[in-house]
């Protein structure tokens, strides 16, 4: 079955078309693996959602959350991760990316907001530099306690 969100995920090699998707709106920009979609994510991605109606995903290729996570991961491939991000209401757009960081979407992109979760200090989110410099903000979202796909994979492995 095909996602019906599909028009909502773009590759790596479609860049240009996921802006003109966007059509000129400020994105809020955000990145991760989400390797293992959980709650702490689903309150993350909807705060961030509240800066602008054009939330942004940039989602790690499988090679780049496996020179990340290691050779297990990810659980989940690009295409899973992706259609499952793409199916919520909040997020505009997933935009792959390769590097090991997204700081080459970032600075193509050029969004008005880059958000991460509240587990990271403001001097540590890669692409700050090049969103302030544009007259954009940078903003962290309060991490929510008890969620991470690393430990649910753990507990999936002990039981």
């Amino acid at each position: 079955m095909k996602n019906p969100f599909s028009k909502k995920i773009f590759r790596k090699e479609a860049w240009a078309e996921a802006l003109a998707f966007l059509e000129g709106s400020d994105i809020v920009f955000t990145n991760g693996c989400f390797d293992l979609l959980h709650p702490g994510h689903l309150f993350y991605l909807s705060e961030a959602s509240r800066l602008s109606s054009n939330l942004v995903i940039g989602l790690n290729s499988d090679e780049s959350v496996t020179r990340l996570k290691g050779v297990s991961r990810p659980i989940n491939d690009f295409e899973y991760r992706a259609a499952m991000l793409s199916g919520l209401q909040q997020v505009a757009c997933v935009v792959e990316f390769v590097e090991d960081t997204p700081l080459k979407l970032i600075k193509y992109l050029s969004p008005a907001v880059l958000v991460k979760g509240g587990d990271y200090d403001l001097s540590e989110i890669v692409g700050r530099e090049d969103v302030e410099k544009n007259g954009g903000k940078v903003m962290t979202i309060p991490f929510v306690d008890h969620y991470s796909s690393t430990a649910l994979i753990a507990k999936i492995k002990n039981s």
